[in-house]
């Protein structure tokens, strides 16, 4: 299948080149590679993924998916992480417990039956391995999503996700979470040196970032997530800013599939 024409795309980011493919890139938005195939996917599927553990990957997952469900645009989470951090913040919230799918192998098989009942997102939160199953999430997703904290090790661990993301065609993101915070709106030297870092590798790398803040981890104690515990704050603002760039960056991503295809039926 070829890849689709830059001009095709949606134009919500700015286009740069990259190693793996065209990149949508926005200093505010994701950056995203576009896959050149594996379009045929069920649903749109978020998977949170890096071999580095406490890098972030259960906490995005939870208040990304308190951002975004409701009756009328239903999510279903995946816990596929052994320690079950996810599934035992989602038992703290009792009545308002989200759909929740706690796996060891089968991903594909819950996207599909997710699929046939009107599930509208799927966020998996994967183990700190490379795992089948987590190469299976990574396959099935419509986006990997790289929480990476801004030092060495978390740089050097999401390295190898990365590949596996590059070699499956998916498109991917690296977040930066837990960052020092912003000084006059300034970020960080250690933010600045991993964004420079990553941009070498050529890396997808979000223009934003998660900063280091106890309101993450007092709403998660709560069994909450920050668009609940408290609904005007700095951390609240940063999960909505993170979800338009996913959003806009899925919807790009369709775009580039859309195009894809009808190229191929009029091929």
């Amino acid at each position: 299948m070829e890849t689709p024409e830059r001009s095709s795309l949606p134009c919500l980011f700015l286009p740069i080149r990259a190693k793996c493919g065209a990149i949508l890139a926005n200093q505010r938005g994701l950056a995203i590679p576009l896959a050149n195939d594996n379009w045929s996917l069920p649903m749109d599927v978020l998977a949170f993924a890096s071999r580095k553990g406490g890098s972030g990957k259960s906490t995005l997952t939870a208040h990304l998916a308190v951002h975004v469900h409701r009756p009328s645009r239903p999510c279903l989470l995946i816990d596929d992480d052994p320690q079950g951090s996810l599934t035992l913040w989602n038992e703290l919230r009792g009545n308002d417990a989200l759909p929740i799918k706690s796996v060891k192998r089968g991903i594909g098989d819950i996207i599909k039956k997710a699929k046939r009942n009107n599930v509208e997102w799927v966020f998996i939160d994967t183990a700190p391995n490379v795992s089948p199953s987590v190469i299976e999430a990574i396959e099935a997703a419509t986006l990997v999503i790289i929480p990476c904290r801004p030092g060495l090790f978390d740089l050097d661990a999401v390295q190898e996700t990365i590949t596996y993301a590059r070699e499956a065609r998916t498109p991917y993101a690296v977040v930066f979470n837990a960052a020092p915070p912003k000084r006059e709106d300034l970020e960080s030297p250690a933010v600045t040196a991993a964004r420079e870092c990553l941009a070498r590798l050529k890396v997808p790398v979000w223009g934003g970032q998660i900063t280091h803040r106890a309101g993450f981890s007092l709403a998660l104690n709560a069994g909450q997530g920050v668009k609940e515990y408290d609904a005007d704050a700095g951390p609240t603002a940063e999960i909505a800013r993170l979800w338009q760039a996913i959003d806009k960056s899925v919807k790009a991503i369709r775009g580039a599939r859309a195009g894809t295809v009808m190229h191929c039926v009029a091929a």
